[in-house]
């Protein structure tokens, strides 16, 4: 007769404490994460003292998150969470000959509050004593027609040379190396950068306290982010990284995808700027509101 180390119905038993009430989909969800959860603990004989440790590294990055930096997210990203999460989402046709512009984690930086500027603007307000200065262009296109979309917005954002967005940094001014622009009739885009440089996950919280004890780097290769939204169109979130950077192939959040690799080309005759980037970015319809 087969015999039990642990109560065989626990887990049926919470899982069956859902009400009538409870959404198909919630019910799925929970039921999935109770039962994984749940076969973790005793599939790896949790102690008490284990599971606390658990406890207090999720309050941890919570007390450690606000609107200007999300700490839990940071936690996820480093375990691959958010890229696997991503590539489910978005996951394109592999037989696809064209495909809209991939995705890529939102990442623990983003600001809701960042400001629009006119195109043709110079985001890097505070200069380093480093670093290459770019001019990144665009256009915002239907995926399918080509056709050039008035009005689009894409925002972006960038760490400085010394490896801190301008929240983490005292002597950078707010909003520094961020900016929101409106692509023009031409559904352009344009305005000046720094090429981007690599830099480590913060270690002064539970993401970096992770990474330590997994004795895995904490490096970021070089990246800018970009959100784009355009009435209609799925809003698009991704990551473009620069093709000489040597953690492409070792990203400590996993979220670097072939298609995200750019090149930054010698610019001539632009004071301003040394470097060229040339980057389109491809939206598609929102079925759910019917493109319109």
């Amino acid at each position: 007769m087969a015999t039990h180390r642990f109560d065989p119905n626990f887990t049926e038993n919470v899982i069956s404490a859902m009400g009538p009430k409870t959404s198909p989909r919630l019910r799925q969800l929970m039921t999935g994460l109770i039962q994984h959860v749940h076969d973790f603990a005793r599939e790896n004989e949790l102690t008490v003292d284990e599971w606390m440790a658990g406890v207090k590294m999720l309050n941890w990055a919570g007390q450690m998150s606000d609107d200007k930096r999300n700490e839990g997210q940071l936690v996820c990203d480093v375990i691959g969470l958010e890229s696997l999460v991503d590539e489910i989402t978005f996951k394109l046709a592999d037989e696809a000959k064209d495909a809209p512009t991939a995705t890529a984690i939102l990442g623990p930086f983003f600001r809701a509050d960042t400001p629009y500027r006119e195109n043709g603007a110079d985001i890097v307000v505070t200069k380093p004593k480093d670093g290459e200065m770019a001019y990144m262009h665009g256009q915002v296109v239907d995926f399918e027609t080509k056709k050039p979309l008035t009005g689009a917005t894409v925002e972006v954002w960038q760490a400085s040379t010394n490896g801190l967005y301008e929240q983490q940094d005292d002597d950078q001014v707010e909003f520094n190396l961020r900016g929101k622009f409106k692509t023009d009739a031409d559904g352009r885009y344009y305005f000046y950068c720094l090429r981007p440089t690599p830099y480590p996950v913060p270690d002064d919280g539970p993401a970096g306290k992770m990474l330590e004890l997994m004795d895995r780097h904490p490096f970021r290769p070089a990246h800018i982010h970009i959100i784009a939204t355009y009435d209609g169109y799925r809003p698009l979130t991704t990551q473009i990284f620069d093709r000489k950077d040597k953690y492409l192939d070792n990203d400590s959040v996993f979220a670097v995808k072939d298609s995200l690799v750019v090149d930054f080309v010698e610019r001539k005759d632009d004071p301003q700027a040394g470097l060229e980037l040339k980057y389109d970015v491809k939206l598609v319809k929102d079925e759910a509101t019917n493109g319109v």
